[in-house]
C-alpha cells in the first residue's frame, strides 16, 4: 500500500530536521511525502527543500504546501490530503523521531491483516531517557475528557504493551486509509485552529464502522507540545475548552453509552520536559 506521510511545519526548523532525517532511514518505501509550511519565519522552507534534495534520489516523491500565514493544524492537513495520492495517509508531527525504522511497515501489515481497523497509533515515548511512556492510546471519560493511557509510566509495563481498541487516538502519529477519509470527509475546520479534531475524527470513522487501534509493537519517540507551541494569535487553554465544549456536544451520547470513567481520572500528569539543547539524537531501537 503506497503511504503518504503528511508531517506540519511551523517554525521549529531544527525538530523538523531531526525527523526527515531519521525518516529517510524508515524501511519499506518508496513513499510519499506532502510537508506543510505553515507560514514558517526560521529555516523550515530551506530545511524542506535540502530534505526533497535527498529523498527524491532514494525514491521518494516529496511535495511541499507553502502557506504565507499559519492557517492552523487543520487546514494545513487538510490541505495536504487533498493533494496526498496514497492509499494510505500518515501524520506525524514534526516534533516526533522515528525509534524503529520499520515503523511503517509494520503500521501498514497492521491494516492490512485487519480491514476494520480504521485509524492506527503507535506507542509514544519521552525522546530521553528511560524513554518512559508519553501515550499508550487515549480513554475518554464519561465528561468527554481525555486521558493518555500510561502517560509517565515505564514503556515496557505489561498493561500498555497490549494492542487494545481506543475510542480515539492523537494525531501526532497515526496512519488510516484514503477510505476512511473518501467516507467521513476530512478533518473538520469548526475544531480550527487546532485541538480535539483528530478526535472528533477518530469517531466518525468508529461511527462508519472502523475501529481505532493503538499497536504497541511500534514505538516512535515524541517530543510533545512543539508543534504548535508559540504559534502566535492562539490561546491554546482557550481554544481547548471551545473545542472541548463542541466535541462533548457532539459525542455524549456515544460517550455516555460506553463508558463509567469519572472526569478526575483525566487530570493532565505534568512531567519534567527536555529539548533539543539538552537532548542528543535519541537511539534507533531496530
Amino acid at each position: 500500500m503506497q503511504l503518504s506521510i503528511i508531517i506540519l511545519n511551523h517554525n521549529k526548523a531544527a525538530y523538523s530536521t531531526l525527523l526527515l532525517d531519521s525518516l529517510l532511514e524508515t524501511t519499506g518505501g518508496p513513499f510519499e511525502f506532502v510537508l506543510v509550511d505553515n507560514g514558517s519565519s526560521d529555516a523550515t522552507p530551506e530545511v524542506l527543500r535540502e530534505f526533497a534534495s535527498r529523498a527524491e534520489p532514494a525514491g521518494h516523491t516529496v511535495q511541499v504546501i507553502p502557506c504565507e500565514t499559519n492557517v492552523g493544524a487543520i487546514v494545513g492537513r487538510n490541505l495536504a490530503m487533498q493533494q496526498a495520492s496514497g492509499e494510505v495517509f500518515a501524520f506525524l508531527d514534526n516534533d516526533l523521531v522515528v525509534r524503529d525504522r520499520d515503523w511503517a511497515e509494520r503500521l501498514l501489515a497492521a491494516l492490512a491483516d485487519d480491514p476494520g481497523i480504521g485509524v492506527i497509533s503507535p506507542k509514544l515515548v519521552f525522546p530521553w531517557e528511560p524513554y518512559d511512556l508519553e501515550f499508550a492510546g487515549c480513554d475518554v471519560t464519561v465528561g468527554a475528557r481525555i486521558i493518555y493511557r500510561g502517560r509517565g509510566e515505564p514503556r515496557e509495563a505489561p498493561e500498555y504493551n497490549q494492542r487494545r481498541d481506543c475510542p480515539c487516538l492523537i494525531s501526532a502519529c497515526i496512519l488510516f486509509p484514503r477510505e476512511v477519509y473518501e467516507t467521513v470527509g476530512p478533518l473538520d475546520e469548526v475544531y480550527s485552529p487546532v485541538q480535539f479534531e483528530d478526535l472528533d475524527f477518530c469517531y466518525r470513522a468508529r461511527e462508519a464502522g472502523w475501529r481505532c487501534v493503538y499497536e504497541p509493537a511500534v514505538e516512535v519517540y515524541h517530543w510533545e507540545h512543539t508543534t504548535t507551541a508559540k504559534s502566535s494569535g492562539i490561546n491554546f487553554s482557550l481554544v481547548t475548552m471551545r473545542n472541548q465544549r463542541t466535541f462533548k456536544q457532539r459525542w455524549l451520547p456515544l460517550i455516555s453509552a460506553e463508558t463509567h470513567l469519572a472526569d478526575d481520572l483525566a487530570k493532565w500528569r505534568e512531567l519534567p520536559k527536555q529539548d533539543l539543547a539538552s537532548v542528543p539524537r535519541p537511539p534507533y531501537r531496530r
